[in-house]
């Protein structure tokens, strides 16, 4: 086909009335299925709600952290902190691996200040045992 016999006319004409772009469908082939499972459940922890539990006083987190340190008992921790949606994030549950007045460290030895901790328990340890 020499450029006389070319017509802008057709290829305008198709690409108006006879294309049709399926927009990101094309490139649903290139994800893998670990893809998809990672995406879809991180659809499902965007979706998780966590309500915040009441405010403690540093005094009460002071004693619970005392507690759970000397009897080497885990905790649950929900932090002040909230996600760009204003919710606020999992508690996390984990032992205490020491605390001074302003810092905690965590069983990942992750350090946390004790300002930021809205909410703290200890976890209640079920008896597998049978013996109680």
């Amino acid at each position: 086909m020499n450029e006389k016999e070319f017509d802008l006319g057709i290829v305008k004409r198709f690409f108006e009335h006879d294309y049709h772009d399926r927009g990101l469908m094309k490139w649903q082939g290139f994800y893998l299925s670990d893809h998809t499972a990672a995406l879809n459940q991180q659809k499902i922890q965007d979706k998780q709600q966590y309500p915040p539990k009441p405010q403690q006083s540093l005094s009460i987190v002071g004693q619970i952290l005392s507690t759970a340190y000397t009897q080497n008992q885990p905790v649950n921790l929900q932090l002040n902190t909230v996600d760009h949606n204003n919710q606020h994030f999992a508690t996390i549950t984990t032992p205490i691996l020491g605390y001074n007045g302003a810092t905690i460290v965590l069983a990942n030895h992750q350090f946390i200040n004790i300002n930021y901790i809205q909410h703290i328990e200890l976890v209640r340890s079920t008896n597998w045992t049978g013996n109680q």
